[in-house]
């Protein structure tokens, strides 16, 4: 897959208004290329509610006797508002109103829920190539090394905060959000509520992530449907599904905000989140090896063959932010490369 009065940033990101479908992403390059550093967008964060609790804002637009609209007589999202107002306190006008504003939204059921593959099979020599070509670009070097200079600040007052090496901070970024070029468009509370209620192989997760999402809106002030990210709810530059967020993201810039759409906030939290996963500063993550029946060595296939790797207690942190080997390893790799052009 936060706040008050917000600072004036000279680098922010895009929060649109809610989509009724979610964006595509942007395709990253599948071969190394040499570009000038793209510029960050100037925009504006999320705008905050005002008052606390249950702004009086939110019961003003979102109000109402019964739910209307895409879920009107959905039982399962009367039986979710009544369990919202008496675990959490919510007002039930006020559920009954944001749901009914609610839209399903047909793509993201396609995605969650796509039909079997009937196509030839996929090779599976050269997977780690292929994987790798999507971030290990001079396009994604050049960029994080911008980025890093851009935030140099928060990035190192981060990495000496939580213990953890800088250059991971700024390629979780890059490999997640391309340094928040692509955080997504798709409304979260749309996507949400779309995947709790019309989606069935993960449910329970999504409902929890909606519960988690209307919580954290109220606990930080967000107007519920403004809040943009991927059509799975994952958030900001690090994508954060709602539960992450309210554990592990941290008001880095001391704004008395927690807002992972802007790089300082989100440059912290990821260091805050690979701190309790328990990242060791000045580590090694992995080193390339031989062949070994060891569960510590793992195999990935390049066109050329099989590389193996053993890996080391920091690349497991990486996969406690995406359980893959080719993603902790393109992290790793992204990490290094940006390092050595940063100095």
């Amino acid at each position: 897959m936060t706040h008050k009065l917000i600072c004036s940033s000279l680098v922010v990101i895009l929060l649109a208004g809610c989509a009724s479908e979610p964006a595509q992403q942007t395709g990253l390059p599948s071969k190394t290329v040499s570009i000038k550093p793209m510029p960050e967008p100037q925009t504006q964060p999320l705008e905050p509610y005002n008052g606390s609790d249950m702004p009086s804002m939110a019961e003003e637009n979102y109000s109402a006797p019964s739910v209307t609209g895409d879920y009107a007589g959905y039982y399962p999202v009367q039986n979710f508002i009544r369990r919202m107002v008496s675990k959490h306190g919510f007002s039930e006008d006020y559920l009954n109103g944001l749901f009914s504003k609610a839209h399903r939204l047909e793509s993201v059921i396609g995605l969650e829920s796509p039909p079997p593959y009937t196509g030839p099979s996929k090779p599976k020599k050269g997977s780690w190539t292929r994987y790798r070509n999507k971030f290990l670009t001079e396009a994604h070097i050049n960029n994080g090394v911008e980025f890093w200079r851009a935030h140099a600040d928060a990035v190192e007052r981060a990495s000496a905060t939580y213990g953890v090496d800088p250059e991971y901070i700024v390629a979780i970024i890059g490999v997640e959000t391309y340094f928040g070029k692509n955080i997504g468009k798709t409304c979260i509370f749309d996507a949400l509520t779309t995947l709790a209620f019309d989606t069935h192989r993960r449910e329970k997760f999504f409902t929890e992530e909606l519960e988690n999402f209307l919580l954290m809106t109220r606990e930080e002030g967000y107007e519920p449907r403004q809040p943009v990210g991927s059509w799975a709810g994952a958030m900001g530059l690090g994508q954060f599904m709602p539960s992450s967020f309210r554990r592990l993201a941290v008001d880095f810039n001391n704004d008395g905000r927690r807002d992972i759409w802007h790089p300082e906030d989100a440059i912290g939290s990821v260091a805050h989140y690979f701190s309790r996963s328990g990242w060791k500063l000045n580590q090694p993550v992995t080193f390339q090896t031989e062949p070994a029946n060891d569960p510590a060595v793992i195999e990935l296939s390049t066109n050329e063959g099989s590389e193996y790797w053993r890996v080391q207690s920091n690349f497991k942190v990486i996969k406690r932010y995406n359980n893959s080997n080719k993603y902790a390893m393109a992290v790793h790799q992204l990490a290094q490369a940006i390092k050595q052009r940063y100095y």
